[in-house]
């Protein structure tokens, strides 16, 4: 194995990053996957640990959460066998405390890399920052063009039945004395 060539393609952990909690996670069983061992084994070390792994680090994904991530990524009944209970979760931090109770060097390699991938993650937000901010305008210009347009709608409504309240006025009958 070469010093610098990834174990696992960059794809593939990319592909294991997830958005919980507005925070970019990774489950404890792709990473006990990535390095090589049991789940299990992964989540003794971590409940071993635990004082290296404060909430900004690792959670436990609530049965709530992990209901709605199921239903976003439409995971077969096969792939939620091994999810009976609902996952500890890894921010980048909690990624880096991981080699510290992990000590292969596969789990110390996958580690690196993932590192990596979070950094590069990263690099293409601050890049992409001045897209990001157009995006997010935008979006703020149409909510706003959302709302006019609703009171745009409310106005027209008024003046509809302005002109009808005023049409039924002029052709009621009328009672009274009539000029020749």
């Amino acid at each position: 194995m070469e010093k610098n060539k990834p174990i696992i393609p960059d794809e593939v952990l990319m592909s294991k990053i997830y958005l919980i909690r507005n925070q970019k996670v990774m489950l404890d069983r792709d990473l006990a996957e990535l390095y090589g061992v049991e789940t299990r084994r992964l989540k003794e070390q971590v409940r071993r640990n635990i004082e290296r792994f404060p909430e900004d680090f690792m959670f436990e994904m609530t049965k709530e959460e992990l209901k709605e991530w199921r239903s976003q990524f439409a995971i077969s009944n096969s792939e939620v066998m091994g999810m009976r209970r609902p996952p500890f979760v890894f921010t980048e931090h909690g990624v880096l405390m991981l080699s510290s109770v992990l000590n292969s060097k596969r789990a110390i390699s996958v580690n690196i890399q993932i590192v990596r991938i979070f950094s590069k993650m990263r690099q293409l937000l601050l890049t992409h920052k001045d897209i990001l901010l157009k995006l997010e305008k935008m979006e703020y210009l149409q909510e706003r063009q959302g709302e006019d347009i609703e009171v745009i709608f409310k106005y027209l409504e008024q003046l509809l039945k302005k002109d009808k309240e005023e049409e039924a006025r002029e052709n009621r009958k009328r009672i009274g004395f009539k000029k020749h």
